[in-house]
């Protein structure tokens, strides 16, 4: 198979194809005028920390073993791979690699490594450190967690010297397979005995612009600047990820100034802040989904069952009726207040190369509760004297549904949900757990239905990828991703299709094809591309850069750019600054900030704080 010319080489200012571009008429730029403080005028070792609410559990900062968004989030801001995703429009650049190009058959890739990177220990970041990470990930099963989907193509990983990595393929695929690999240093992982057990937690070695000092289940994270990041360091000393047990006490914290930036807020919480001084809220295009995913009888990487599923979920009929009982405008409307997209598939409307658009012939589990009951009718689950159904051994049809406790759109939709399941014949009992033992629990197969999302990559690889039998995990949940507890070998043909093609239109379309297959079989249930809803501490932080640019979120992207850019107000350049919002295609207003209309007092320095439309191409 010939590859294709355009594709032949790629540098760091490269745009790969499938690049998603937004357009810059697409924000509308906001000024505030602020008087500093005394505190303001000169920067303290208070104003350089800043304190992020942290609102779910974190899994574990072992890079290799995280699953949970929370972990990702700080890995995120510490370990690189060898190309990313930039900020401006997740465009393909640079990391650790300067440079890449591929031969005329697309099976080998040669990575030229930047000569000014290192360790934030100060050691020198070399292709021996690049070669040890992919090892460790291709032959060590219990490593495979995380990001073991990436490396199943490879052959080998090599450094024919110190600054070059070449990978080599055994056939030609789409995604560059320098990318969402964490680099992790040689000299400490190698003294780690059990690597799959280590929590990374306490003063860790990293290449991105912050390191992880420590992390406890009650104190949070503590992350430092890293010195030595190749970009520069940044413009704080330290990033604190501190704990609440509830996004209300998170957003309280928020107003007395406890903490600086509230990510995840329902769109009440959202809206209760808008005219709260010092605060400034942003609504951005998320990349991430939220699903109530539904047992089909979850099963082990050799085909042996595992959980407690209820078995009457195993069958199609099922599971599409349930989805077909779920009103997914309604809850757009009452829980989200719109701050969102409808959906079917996966793959989100950000990443429109590969956003499936489903036709109106095309939803066949449009909410229509009179179907959903007469499916179950012609299945012969009849409903008993009290109104619920039984399954095939006469047993009442009774499942549990499960959501995190610390999420209150988790509990609201709920509400929804079980009276919606009850008026077709099926009985419902919510379980709200911690984050961790959600994550636990459904890797597991321990579950009949549950709430779940996903961030999903610029590149849909790795997101299908886990959705194959091949990702299924080991019988006690560990060692593989299987996103869905679910197996099909349509939709591994599906995958295996894409994986390879190098056209562009005709991986977009096989893409789209896989996506909707998942969806005519209702083991994930995707609401909403929810819109990311966050707050910050307008007198303290800004310069804020989003990904894509001027529309995305600022938590949560895919790369360190929010938070690689946050500067103390005392030290924007002439007071330019993200410090104002930008309704980024929210239905509610946004703040304006705090001191719009305040008087302008003699001796003191007037700050015009005004939303940058451009920002570096960095990082991801």
């Amino acid at each position: 198979m010939s590859y294709p010319k355009s594709l032949k080489r790629l540098t760091a200012l490269g745009v790969a194809a499938g690049v998603f571009l937004f357009s810059a008429t697409a924000a509308t730029a906001a000024t505030a005028v602020v008087t500093p403080s005394a505190a303001q005028a000169k920067t303290s070792s208070a104003d350089k920390t800043f304190k992020v609410a942290l609102l779910n559990d974190v899994d574990t900062l072992n890079p290799f073993t995280n699953v949970l968004a929370a972990g990702a989030n700080a890995l995120a801001l510490s370990y690189e791979p060898l190309v990313e995703n930039g900020q401006k429009s997740n465009e393909l650049t640079g990391a650790i690699a300067d440079s890449w190009e591929v031969n005329e058959d697309g099976t080998v890739w040669t990575f030229k490594l930047g000569t000014d990177r290192k360790w934030s220990d100060g050691k020198p970041l070399t292709s021996d450190d690049v070669v040890y990470t992919f090892d460790l990930i291709m032959k060590n099963p219990d490593l495979q967690k995380s990001k073991g989907a990436l490396v199943e193509g490879l052959s080998s990983v090599e450094a024919p010297d110190a600054e070059t990595v070449k990978i080599t393929l055994s056939e030609p695929q789409a995604a560059n397979p320098g990318v969402q690999i964490p680099i992790v240093p040689k000299h400490v992982w190698e003294k780690i005995d059990d690597k799959a057990a280590f929590a990374n937690d306490k003063d860790a070695v990293s290449s991105g612009p912050y390191t992880i000092e420590t992390y406890g289940k009650s104190s949070g994270i503590t992350m430092a600047t890293n010195p030595n990041y190749w970009r520069g360091a940044a413009k704080i000393d330290k990033i604190v990820f501190v704990p609440y047990k509830s996004t209300d006490a998170a957003i309280q914290a928020l107003r007395t100034g406890e903490v600086d930036f509230v990510p995840d807020m329902t769109s009440a919480q959202f809206g209760s802040l808008e005219n709260e001084p010092n605060v400034e809220t942003y609504s951005g295009k998320n990349r991430r989904y939220q699903a109530v995913a539904i047992n089909p009888g979850a099963k082990d990487k050799n085909d042996q069952p595992m959980g407690d599923g209820n078995p009457v979920l195993q069958d199609l009929v099922v599971r599409q009726a349930i989805v077909r009982a779920i009103d997914k405008s309604t809850l757009l409307d009452k829980v989200l207040g719109g701050h969102g997209t409808l959906a079917a598939g996966e793959i989100p409307s950000v990443y429109p190369d590969f956003y499936w658009k489903p036709t109106d012939s095309e939803l066949t589990l449009s909410f229509d509760p009179a179907a959903a009951n007469k499916m179950l009718d012609d299945a012969g689950y009849a409903k008993g004297a009290d109104g619920i159904r039984v399954d095939k051994t006469g047993k009442p049809i009774k499942l549990r549904l499960m959501g995190r406790s610390e999420s209150a759109a988790h509990a609201s939709m709920a509400e929804f949900i079980k009276p919606w399941l009850k008026d077709i014949g099926i009985d419902v009992t919510v379980e709200t757990k911690a984050s961790g033992q959600v994550n636990e629990e459904s890797e597991q197969g321990k579950y009949d239905m549950y709430f779940t999302g996903w961030g999903i990559e610029p590149d849909p690889d790795f997101q299908l990828s886990i959705n194959t039998c091949a990702s299924r995990p080991n019988a006690d949940g560990s060692a593989g991703l299987n996103e869905s507890n679910w197996c099909d070998p349509e939709f591994d043909k599906l995958y295996a299709a894409q994986h390879v093609e190098l056209d562009p239109e005709k991986r977009s379309e096989l893409v789209k094809e896989a996506d909707k297959f998942k969806y005519t079989q209702a083991v994930n249930n995707v609401i909403w591309y929810y819109d990311s809803l966050e707050a910050y501490r307008s007198d303290r932080f800004g310069g804020f850069e989003k990904q894509p640019d001027g529309v995305g979120p600022i938590y949560g992207q895919n790369g360190p750019w929010g938070f690689y850019s946050v500067t103390p107000v005392s030290e924007l350049e002439g007071a330019n600054s993200e410090s104002t919002s930008q309704n980024s295609g929210s239905s509610l207003p946004i703040g304006l900030g705090v001191g719009i209309g305040a008087v302008v007092l003699i001796g003191a320095v007037v700050a015009v704080i005004m939303r940058r439309r451009s920002s570096s191409d960095d990082r991801a």
